[in-house]
Formats: structure tokens, sequence, C-alpha cells
């Protein structure tokens, strides 16, 4: 079973950057694609961006496109997600899971999920 660490979150002004980190173990991580997850208060989780198991194929949200930068290094068993030019409407905690090889599914495959990490942007 894969286990998910995410962080990297915190509080940071509009305009400002955050780089999150989802750490996994327990199964060779470079044979999964993987996504981003978010969940604002009182809404649904919403997929953010994915990531083909070698790296070299990603899927956004549309309306990340440009802001966000997902990424994975096998070696480490680390996926990242370099996040520019915030907005108070990216503020959410953040989550990370296996996701579907057609990136363009956009769903989690893993039925459970890390803490997530908190991410805030202040206006």
């Amino acid at each position: 079973q894969v286990q998910l660490v995410e962080s990297g979150g915190g509080l940071v002004q509009a305009g400002g950057s955050l780089r999150l980190s989802c750490a996994a173990s327990g199964r060779p991580f470079s044979s999964y694609a993987m996504g981003w997850f978010r969940q604002a208060p009182g809404k649904e989780r919403e997929f953010v961006a994915s990531i083909t198991w070698s790296g070299s194929n990603t899927h956004y949200k549309d309306s990340l496109k440009g802001r966000f930068t997902i990424s994975r290094d096998n070696a480490k068993n680390t996926m990242y997600l370099q996040m520019n030019t915030l907005k108070p409407e990216d503020t959410a905690v953040y989550y990370c899971n296996v996701v579907n090889p057609m990136l363009r599914v956009e769903r989690p495959l893993l039925n459970h999920w890390g803490q997530g990490t908190q991410v805030t942007v202040s206006s």
C-alpha cells in the first residue's frame, strides 16, 4: 500500500510562491502516475495537476495553467507542486494521490488520503 505525506504549505501573501512536496513510500513510486488535489473550505476536493510515472507528460486544471508546475523526482520518491503568483482563491488543503495514467481522467485511484498540507493566501 502506498503511503503519502504532503508538506510545504503555509501562509503567504497574494502574489507569492510556495513549493509543495509529496513523499511516497510503500511501493515503487516510479510505477505510478501521480496527482495533486485540493479542498477549499466548504467545497469538494478538486483536481489540480497530474504527471506520468516518467514525468514526461503533465496535465493541469485549466485555470491553473501557467501558475502551477508539477514535477517529480523518482530517485527521491517525491512529487512537487510549484505554485507561483498565488491568489486568495488558492487557499485550500492540498493532497496528493495516485492517479489514472490517462491523465485527463483527473481522478484519484487510492481510497485513502494523507493529512494534506494547508495553503493559505492572504489578500
